[in-house]
């Protein structure tokens, strides 16, 4: 089997196409700018056309869908539904099934858990989108024009995963440094976060299933959640330095915004971290008996994984 990776060179791209290495089937790795990894083929291509689109999934068996944009809401409306359209109609053509590695939200804000039952209440501009994107897809599921799946994780932590990630940029980055940690809101609110290797090995599993299409998973995820400063002290206790930490309060960020696009952009995002967000992967680790890492675990492997690259 061709297994196609759009969006390869992101995280989980990077991480996917490592454990899709170890299946011994084809792969190859779709981009705008070249990524080299041994034993893979390299297709270089802007998804945002049709046409390039169709080229670089042609005689694929399986489709991932792993974009990555700009963290900015405007091109995110502009761009999303021209993607993820493009990569329908592709698959639709060349008979691939898809595969879309998607967010939460467009749940929006969730008192108690997060299921793939969890009905669509964006409170974002980003969270519209995604839903936007998402019914596009569900549609031509139901209407069986596709097989498709629909695999979405919390936020991540993990190897390949650097700047995009929260927990990376405020606590593993800062205290590798030797700067305190920081926190975003309330350092005593749950938070789930999904291991990139555990979405990683959760992709293929869903692809090697026939019976997982054409439904919504939620990507193995450890539980129960775990707080800001729990987060803190077990990275502080790998690295061996003391957990300290400094809280950026709402109108912190909401200052910094007005100089910095990216941060302004997060602005609207804050209510993950006002209230407890807890992403429930019961129905994948009960189907695939699967096991996600501890945030102990995790955490370790994730500085193992720094130090050594």
């Amino acid at each position: 089997m061709r297994h196609t990776i759009l969006g390869a060179g992101g995280a989980i791209g990077n991480a996917l196409a490592n454990e899709l290495l170890k299946t011994d089937e084809k792969i190859r790795l779709v981009s705008r700018s070249k990524q080299s990894i041994p034993c893979t083929e390299y297709f270089k291509a802007d998804i945002t056309s049709y046409k390039e689109t169709l080229n670089s999934v042609k005689d694929s068996d399986i489709v991932y869908l792993c974009v990555g944009l700009p963290y900015d809401s405007k091109i995110w409306a502009q761009l999303w539904p021209k993607i993820m359209r493009n990569t329908i109609d592709a698959c639709k053509s060349v008979g691939a099934k898809l595969i879309f590695f998607d967010n939460v939200y467009m749940y929006g804000k969730v008192n108690g858990k997060m299921t793939e039952n969890t009905p669509y209440n964006p409170c974002s501009k980003k969270g519209e989108i995604r839903a936007k994107i998402s019914l596009m897809l569900e549609d031509e599921i139901n209407r069986k024009n596709i097989e498709a799946t629909i695999a979405r994780a919390a936020d991540l932590y993990g190897p390949y995963i650097t700047h995009n990630s929260v927990p990376y940029v405020l606590v593993i980055q800062n205290l590798m440094n030797g700067k305190k940690a920081q926190w975003l809101i309330n350092e005593n609110k749950l938070h789930s976060y999904t291991y990139t290797i555990d979405s990683a090995k959760g992709l293929v599993l869903l692809a090697s299933s026939k019976e997982s299409f054409n439904q919504i998973w939620h990507l193995p995820t450890y539980s129960p959640p775990v707080n800001g400063k729990t987060f803190i002290e077990l990275v502080a206790k790998e690295l061996g330095v003391k957990p300290n930490y400094t809280i950026l309060k709402k109108w912190m960020i909401k200052i910094v915004g007005i100089f910095n696009t990216t941060i302004s952009e997060t602005y609207e995002m804050l209510y993950q971290s006002e209230f407890d967000y807890y992403f429930d992967s019961t129905k994948f680790c009960g189907f695939f008996n699967y096991s996600p890492k501890s945030y102990i675990e995790g955490i370790r492997e994730t500085i193992e994984f720094l130090n050594a690259n």
